[in-house]
């Protein structure tokens, strides 16, 4: 079975600000006739509610299903729990960043002040910034490294607790292969699988066709 991936998707809702138009009228110079209430128009004809998709029934006899993997990471208790612990890694390490960026605008800004330094001043500022820098770079570095191992450690958590999951459900419904719309082939009935008589007849016929003719 391949290897699961977490992901996080984030959606963005855009609310649209309606424009209302001003209309001017000039008053009228007499006296307008006596108004008529206009009739009562007819409500209009609501248009039917749309019927609430209904959740499509298993086929039976089916020996062939699929399932959607992102989804059951993006929706699943397991799966959230997962991306919370990725985001709050990121957060956590894009605010180190930040504080330490932070001191490095600073020693720049001291040293951009000039003449206010003196030579000796701007030689150990200088040499601050230098090693700020470096600061910055291994922090970078080490929280990339930080957030791939935590990465690869949910998705061999995840994996390993999906696959009895997927297995249980493969056998409750008698089917002979399952697949995954992203991933290929995630679980198949073992008696389905020929690579052992394969491997046997192909030997076979290698073996005959080196054989000496006679």
């Amino acid at each position: 079975m391949r290897r699961f991936t977490v992901a996080v998707v984030l959606s963005v809702a855009l609310g649209a600000v309606p424009m209302m138009a001003l209309a001017q009228t000039q008053p009228p110079t007499t006296p307008p006739p006596a108004a008529q209430k206009p009739p009562t128009p007819a409500p209009a004809a609501q248009p039917p509610a749309a019927a609430a998709p209904q959740p499509r029934v298993f086929p039976e006899g089916a020996k062939i299903a699929f399932i959607n993997i992102p989804r059951i990471a993006a929706e699943s208790a397991e799966g959230k729990a997962s991306t919370g612990r990725v985001n709050a890694l990121r957060e956590k390490k894009v605010g180190e960043l930040s504080a330490k960026n932070k001191q490095v605008e600073s020693a720049q800004q001291k040293l951009a002040s000039g003449g206010l330094l003196s030579d000796e001043a701007r030689a150990a500022t200088q040499k601050e910034i230098d090693k700020l820098n470096v600061e910055v770079q291994r922090m970078q570095q080490d929280a990339e490294a930080e957030m791939t191992e935590l990465q690869q450690q949910l998705q061999l958590d995840f994996q390993r607790k999906l696959s009895p999951v997927i297995q249980q459900i493969a056998v409750e419904k008698g089917l002979h292969m399952l697949l995954s719309t992203d991933a290929g082939l995630v679980w198949a009935e073992p008696g389905l699988d020929l690579t052992l008589e394969v491997i046997k007849r192909f030997d076979a016929a290698s073996a005959g066709a080196k054989a000496p003719v006679k």
